[in-house]
């Protein structure tokens, strides 16, 4: 039990007045427009993608359609509402940094694509478009194995980064 010290009333829960508060915040973020980025509406029912059979881009692309209802992946593209042809898909990594002996203290790790989207008639929906995604990675010679796994997170991190840019760029085409 709280007790009341001299000359000083005792202290008044702020519960509700946090409650208020949080209300406001609430009301001030919908007012603004603000709401958390959810599932992308594609414009289309089916999709041929275009990536090699190995591309690991490809498989994260795939597993990320495959959350959205409704929509259906074509073996061939004359069985697609739209066909995303895959110009270019690379991972790269260079020497941004040494040391003054010559050792490696810094990468930098890039995700590219390089796509267009149009109809099985031909018709371009999205021109010939690149995508980039590119990370700094430290790298130290005594962590070489831990420095082996942070990059391999850190290269499926940048194909799950490019896989949702790719799929907000599918869902601004217009048929």
């Amino acid at each position: 039990m709280t007790r009341a010290l001299p000359g000083r009333p005792l202290p008044r829960r702020s519960l509700p007045r946090r409650g208020w508060l949080a209300g406001v915040a609430a009301l001030v973020l919908a007012g603004c427009g603000f709401r958390l980025r959810g599932a992308p509406e594609l414009p289309f029912r089916s999709i041929h993608l275009g990536f090699a059979p190995r591309s690991e881009l490809g498989q994260e692309v795939r597993r990320q359609l495959a959350t959205l209802p409704g929509l259906r992946l074509a073996e061939t593209p004359q069985e697609a509402d739209v066909v995303l042809d895959v110009l270019d898909d690379r991972m790269s990594r260079a020497v941004t940094a040494t040391t003054g002996a010559g050792q490696v203290r810094e990468f930098d790790v890039r995700a590219y694509l390089r796509f267009r989207l149009r109809t099985p008639a031909g018709r371009e929906l999205i021109p010939e478009t690149a995508l980039v995604q590119s990370q700094l990675l430290s790298y130290n010679e005594s962590a070489a194995l831990g420095k082996e796994l942070e990059e391999a997170e850190l290269v499926r991190d940048l194909r799950r980064d490019l896989a949702a840019q790719l799929l907000r760029r599918l869902a601004a085409a217009k048929l």
